[in-house]
């Protein structure tokens, strides 16, 4: 194989030249989606052209359109950005380019998942025994986990599913909290169970399940039951009292406890955030995403299982050309919904390894100190309220009390391209939504982002 190393050179430096603008771009795209067009639609040639210089023109060509979400001032959708050490290991990663479905097609990353399985336990406190699988993001890892469960509580009734399907099988309650997220509802969908059957337990003022209206609502159910319950509301940061919800479900005959941590589970690895999530270890499956809390490139989630057996079996396929392993060696896909994929252990190996247990502790620890900070700066003006309890790296802010003065404001921020976050609804009310998840977020990007968000007001 001829390695052109000038290509990856060339490759390389546009990398870097994207990576040092992040401090200063706007963060916001500066092109419409007809100048990025016109950048890059060019006819299909029939020859191909120069690699370098495709190279160079797709750099060209979508440079304004690229959003800075790997950049310390953009607080929106509760997007990380990539340590250092993270993307480096993915672009190994890339020039690998294993696949990762079975041991047999790359020893190296079924080894490399299995020792960021145990670290992954041990920094989120779980149960040791449990089986881990590396998905694309949060919505993988619900449907991941949800699947196992739809396994787990038809298997206890009599019911195959993966043989005989839905049709005919006993009916599974699906349980939720008021404010869960979609992607839960998706999963349900993907997974037959629909989402006009989802029972909706009332929360509290923060986006918590109540555990009296759980116990009211289970109360009343006969037969298999899934509960998905919410570690970090994607509004407020707010977590279910995890603790009591899995106490009230495990006391039915057949319940399985599912939570959507998709970036609060890493509350866990911290001793400032860890009692928030007490209770969590109770649970049977958890959904994370390591590109939101890990700051690991895209797309890398995280589904944790209790019962290992349910969680293979949900997933699991044979064929006769598959050299599926028979002892210790680890299959990667028999945990995931896909087959062939990236290595997605590679990054995370980096990172946890670089970071340590206390250098996650302490990213936890300061995008959660960022968000306290940016709430206290917004809230020394009369005209912002801060909506939520800011618990974890979620801040909620409205503006002049008044939901066109609050949309007017993002639009106004959005634009002017200092930093950049996403509005939101909450309980009726229009809200801007930041969320601090970078870990190179600094007090300096606090403070500019504040100020450019409160000069964004109507004087």
């Amino acid at each position: 194989m001829i390695v052109n190393e000038s290509l990856l050179d060339r490759a390389r430096a546009h990398a870097v030249r994207f990576l040092r603008s992040l401090p200063e771009r706007p963060v916001g795209p500066t092109a419409t989606r007809e100048e990025l067009l016109r950048g890059v639609a060019v006819p299909l040639s029939d020859d191909g052209e120069d690699a370098g210089a495709v190279l160079d023109a797709l750099a060209a060509g979508i440079e304004r359109g690229l959003i800075a979400s790997a950049g310390p001032r953009y607080f929106g959708f509760v997007i990380g950005g990539s340590l250092p050490v993270s993307l480096a290991a993915d672009w190994m990663t890339s020039a690998w380019d294993q696949n990762c479905g079975i041991y047999v097609t790359s020893p190296a990353a079924s080894v490399v998942e299995d020792v960021v399985r145990d670290w992954l336990l041990e920094l989120f406190d779980l149960p040791r025994g449990a089986s881990v699988g590396l998905v694309t993001g949060g919505q993988a890892a619900n449907f991941t986990g949800l699947a196992a469960a739809r396994h787990a509580v038809l298997r206890r009734a009599g019911w195959n599913v993966e043989e005989q399907g839905l049709y005919g099988a006993p009916r599974v309650h699906v349980v939720a909290g008021a404010e869960a997220h979609i992607t839960i509802y998706a999963s349900l969908r993907m997974l037959g169970f629909g989402t006009q059957g989802v029972i909706k337990v009332d929360t509290d003022g923060q986006g918590r399940m109540r555990p009296d209206a759980l116990q009211k609502t289970l109360s009343s159910l006969d037969g298999p039951i899934i509960v998905c319950a919410q570690a970090g509301n994607v509004n407020t940061g707010a977590v279910d009292p995890l603790r009591e919800v899995c106490g009230i479900a495990h006391a039915r005959e057949n319940a399985w406890v599912h939570v959507d941590g998709a970036f609060g589970l890493w509350g866990r690895a911290s001793r400032s955030t860890r009692a928030l999530l007490d209770g969590a270890d109770l649970a049977d499956s958890w959904a994370n995403d390591a590109h939101k809390w890990l700051n690991v490139p895209y797309d890398s989630g995280i589904v944790i299982c209790r019962d290992s057996a349910a969680h293979r079996a949900a997933m699991t396929v044979t064929a006769e050309y598959l050299e599926q392993t028979a002892g210790v060696e680890r299959d990667p896909f028999e945990w995931t919904p896909e087959f062939s994929r990236r290595g997605r252990g590679f990054p995370i190996y980096a990172a946890l390894r670089t970071l340590g247990r206390r250098g996650v502790e302490a990213l936890v620890d300061r995008c959660c100190e960022r968000a306290r900070q940016m709430a206290s700066a917004l809230a020394k003006d009369p005209r912002v309220e801060i909506l939520n309890d800011v618990v974890l790296n979620q801040v909620l802010a409205r503006f002049g009390g008044s939901d066109e003065v609050t949309r007017e404001v993002i639009a106004r921020v959005q634009r002017e391209g200092t930093c950049w976050m996403a509005g939101t609804t909450w309980h009726g009310l229009a809200a801007m939504r930041l969320s601090h998840s970078n870990w190179a977020t600094g007090e300096d990007d606090i403070e500019r982002s504040a100020a450019a968000i409160l000069a964004a007001l109507p004087r």
